[in-house]
């Protein structure tokens, strides 16, 4: 009789599945249901460090789309951007709690209306933002105040645990911020409802400011901000073409609005009807990807390779 073959060590076996690929999850957890060693050390938070550390910035799986006219009033879905199982998703309601924003491993809930826009991030000073869903961080509320006809802002530290004091902006009154906040250093930009101007949260110094955008002729339909080139941008469309800008400081503290790139969105994605049926849903940090919905659906842009991906259809 043969003897049985030899067990791996513990050792050659962490390094097997460090290398299982992270867009495609089901793999850990397939791995995890071999045996109970096996579970241990996918489980190991140490090893959990090491998957991140070995694979850099984590592949971008899925978005929560909020969008009211698909989902009706406080109801959101999951699409997937990738070809991953399918998995028990609960049909969400207002209970669940609305979804504000998500970044560095946390999601930020609306149980019940009580701002215009919020946004979550990681507090830890030079993280690179792989394994830090557990540490220190901060919460940003905006909350537009319809009596005095201003905005007010707010951020929450976990390390405190304290709110700070509000600071006010005159002449910005409820409802009137879309869209979610593009993240630049210790400042939070959030863009005004028909693309008037954008607002500027500095928590450092906890103070308002007002950023004028870009041209208004060059987009009348909705925009995205984002971080582009570690400085603050903004991704909008006209008829058929996708336009990127960059907002640029120079040495003297002045900025301008730079054009960066004009993408024919007709040679890469089916537009139901160019002149009203496309327009910017939202952007991935980290990845560099831009959801364009459509009269024909959500497809998903990575602006590096250039790539097109239809997300899903309405």
């Amino acid at each position: 009789m043969a003897p049985p073959p030899r067990e791996l060590v513990s050792d050659v076996i962490s390094e097997i599945l460090l290398r299982l690929p992270p867009d495609e999850p089901e793999c850990l957890f397939r791995a995890a249901l071999v045996c109970k060693p096996w579970l241990h050390t996918i489980s190991d938070p140490a090893f959990v460090r090491r998957y991140r550390a070995f694979h850099g910035t984590p592949p971008l799986l899925g978005l929560v789309d909020t969008d009211p006219k698909i989902n009706r009033g406080w109801s959101f879905r999951l699409v997937p951007t990738r070809a991953v199982p399918a998995f028990p998703f609960p049909a969400p309601d207002a209970r669940c709690g609305l979804p504000l924003d998500c970044r560095h491993g946390r999601v930020l809930l609306e149980v019940r209306y009580i701002c215009n826009a919020a946004a979550v991030f990681c507090a830890a000073a030079g993280c690179k933002h792989l394994d830090c869903h557990d540490g220190p961080f901060c919460v940003v509320l905006m909350i537009g105040d319809c009596s005095t006809n201003s905005m007010l802002a707010t951020f929450y530290s976990s390390e405190i645990g304290a709110w700070s004091e509000e600071a006010t902006w005159q002449g910005i009154g409820a409802r009137q911020l879309y869209g979610r906040g593009a993240l630049i250093g210790d400042e939070i930009y959030f863009m005004l409802s028909g693309n008037t101007g954008i607002i500027k949260y500095d928590w450092g110094k906890n103070c308002l400011s007002l950023v004028n955008p870009p041209p208004s002729a060059v987009y009348n339909n909705r925009v995205t901000l984002m971080m582009m080139e570690c400085s603050l941008g903004l991704a909008g469309i006209e008829h058929s073409s996708l336009y990127l800008w960059s907002r640029r400081v120079s040495s003297e503290e002045t900025a301008e609005w730079v054009q960066c790139r004009v993408i024919d969105l007709d040679t890469m994605m089916p537009m139901a009807n160019p002149s009203d049926g496309a327009s910017v849903f939202g952007f991935a940090e980290g990845v560099d990807v831009i959801f364009v919905r459509t009269l024909v659906g959500l497809f998903m842009m990575e602006l590096k390779p250039g790539r097109v991906k239809e997300s899903s259809q309405d």
